[in-house]
């Protein structure tokens, strides 16, 4: 897909895809509640084996000229209430692609692959999270 051009006096500012995909893929890992994000069962598996440290995994993203819209793909602790936590990845992610790259997120779906039964310690060890 083409990447989305903004045009000024001092010239054309493009923002590539994957830095959306990033930029989202950070921001829902870090809500509290989310696990990890889902690559698919081969995307997961290459993960676990250390070869793929894709910081957009578990993200897909349609950018236009103006607006974006996306698709997470995200592993959730087990206990959690689901809507609140989905809620807040969506409200998390749509300000932190707006206030970084001055698009309009019209659309963030968040899709629920899994859910993690470790201890709620054990991860919030491994992985500082926004509350």
């Amino acid at each position: 897909m083409e990447e989305p051009e903004v045009e000024n006096t001092l010239g054309a500012i493009r923002i590539a895809d994957e830095v959306v995909e990033v930029i989202a893929g950070l921001a829902a890992s870090e809500v509290e509640g989310v696990a990890g994000m889902s690559g698919g069962f081969v995307g997961d598996l290459a993960h676990m084996l250390g070869r793929n440290k894709n910081l957009s995994k578990g993200v897909k993203v349609e950018v236009g000229e103006k607006e974006t819209a996306v698709d997470l793909f995200v592993v959730m602790d087990f206990g959690v209430s689901i809507p609140h936590v989905a809620l807040k990845v969506q409200e998390v992610v749509k300000e932190a692609i707006e206030s970084m790259t001055g698009l309009t997120v019209v659309e963030t779906n968040v899709h629920v692959q899994g859910i993690n039964f470790h201890s709620s310690t054990e991860i919030k060890e491994e992985e500082p999270r926004l509350r």
